[in-house]
């Protein structure tokens, strides 16, 4: 039957991978009412991410954002294994959180495209690397995807749906509606792009800020506070495309065609990142980056983001 006769239907999946990503996806396919296996190379490994899913869902509960039955009955639904292979055999979906080498992905995918079943969906939760290219080596890539969930993905809403050249259009409109019930925000990027679709917008901002930091314009600090109490205070509510219609398309046309002549269109690693990474000063791991972080402390700065995205996500619908 073709894809556009039936609902999408999932109530089982494995999600790979128990790190930075794993647990906080597991989580919220759990909440959406799927049995999820969450699966790691390591006993040590699989009850780290158990530990790390159920706290994403505690958390959630204890900010109200999901009903208590819900979070318990989601707790009771994410289990671990450490056999891969028999985690997928019987999935309506998987998911991989594995790192980001495309050799890696691409033989896992055409491992999983030989032992899991033909109706399953195949997805990566890469941020930047080509879904076509690692679905290459798999007969049927009509049912893989790409799902770029955003860290932490627990509490940020968006979902970012990649179609391989080759992927089902009516797939990816059900795995839209699907993440809908798991309480995302989908969007359905429709070329595999570099980039897909919020990094290409982020990426444009950082190189512009670069550029503005190297010419002196503005340190570091005032452009960070130009972005949290100007323009990016107003983004969760009023996007791109509804700030330029309410100030009109020729007024905003203006300011594009003057201010673009200066803006950077440098290809690669601006200088001033360079030289922060060639000087081994790589962010808060390594203590130094564009902040001293001897003078800041990065547990804090993820602090204050999550009780933001929480104040967010229980206050407005987001989406709409």
């Amino acid at each position: 039957m073709p894809d556009t006769e039936k609902p999408l239907e999932i109530r089982s999946a494995a999600v790979l991978g128990t790190g930075m990503m794993g647990p906080g996806i597991a989580a919220t396919l759990a909440l959406g009412g799927v049995d999820v296996v969450l699966v790691s190379r390591s006993a040590g490994g699989a009850a780290q991410g158990l530990r790390a899913a159920r706290e994403a869902i505690f958390l959630l509960q204890q900010h109200e954002i999901v009903q208590p039955a819900r979070g318990c009955w989601a707790m009771e639904h994410v289990r671990t294994s450490t056999d891969m292979n028999r985690a997928v055999v019987d999935a309506a979906l998987v998911i991989e959180s594995a790192p980001e080498d495309m050799t890696l992905k691409q033989d896992l995918f055409a491992h999983l495209d030989r032992i899991t079943r033909p109706e399953c969906i195949l997805c990566s939760n890469t941020s930047g690397l080509s879904i076509t290219a690692i679905a290459s080596k798999c007969d049927r890539a009509h049912r893989i995807f790409t799902t770029h969930f955003w860290n932490p993905p627990h509490l940020m809403p968006l979902v970012e749906i990649v179609k391989e050249e080759r992927s089902s259009p009516e797939l990816a409109a059900g795995l839209r509606d699907f993440f809908a019930e798991c309480g995302k925000v989908a969007v359905i990027v429709k070329k595999d792009r570099p980039g897909q679709l919020g990094n290409r917008l982020q990426i444009a901002l950082q190189r512009e800020a670069m550029k503005i930091v190297e010419e002196g314009i503005a340190d570091v600090e005032d452009v960070d506070r130009a972005a949290k109490t100007g323009f990016g205070l107003r983004l969760p509510v009023y996007g791109i495309f509804e700030h330029i219609d309410a100030v009109g398309l020729d007024l905003a046309g203006a300011v594009v065609d003057y201010i673009s002549r200066d803006l950077s269109n440098e290809i690669g690693i601006p200088a001033v990142m360079r030289e922060h990474i060639e000087k081994g000063e790589l962010g808060a791991a390594s203590g130094k980056g564009f902040y001293d972080w001897s003078e800041k402390e990065i547990g804090a700065v993820k602090e204050r983001r999550n009780r933001f995205l929480i104040d967010f996500v229980k206050r407005y619908r987001p989406g709409e």
